[in-house]
């Protein structure tokens, strides 16, 4: 599978934020289904060294049609969050996007109504810049 095209940048915002990359990719299985996650990621947090984990699905959305990158990222992201589910429940998956992309498309009102049904995460991500601009629950 290719890697996404800001893959790089995404995995050393998540460095430079504290994240120890465990996996890149991250692969796990569902009986016989296959899936290939783009990062999982792990991070002390606090005195009592609770470890956070973490999963991070890039998206680079540079087709000409957004809504469709939207509903492939949309399949994928839910998919993916099924499996962990089953398999590994106290991983979180978020989505990655460009922040330009947040900003503009991802504030339609339809896109918006689909973030809150389905309980996206998102963490948005200078393409232009580098670094990770804001993580979303």
């Amino acid at each position: 599978m290719a890697r996404d095209i800001f893959h790089d940048l995404v995995r050393a915002g998540l460095e430079k934020e504290g994240w120890t990359i465990t996996d890149d990719p991250y692969r796990i299985e569902l009986d016989k289904t296959n899936f290939q996650i783009d990062l999982a990621a792990e991070k002390i947090i606090g005195a009592e060294k609770d470890n956070k984990k973490i999963a991070v699905e890039i998206k680079s959305f540079l087709n000409s049609s957004a809504i469709t990158d939207f509903y492939n990222a949309l399949g994928q992201f839910l998919s993916y969050r099924l499996a962990l589910n089953t398999i590994e429940p106290d991983r979180t998956l978020y989505l990655a996007v460009p922040l330009d992309i947040y900003q503009e498309f991802f504030m339609t009102t339809f896109v918006k109504l689909a973030i809150n049904e389905y309980c996206l995460k998102l963490i948005t991500y200078d393409s232009e810049k580098g670094g990770l601009s804001q993580w979303i629950n």
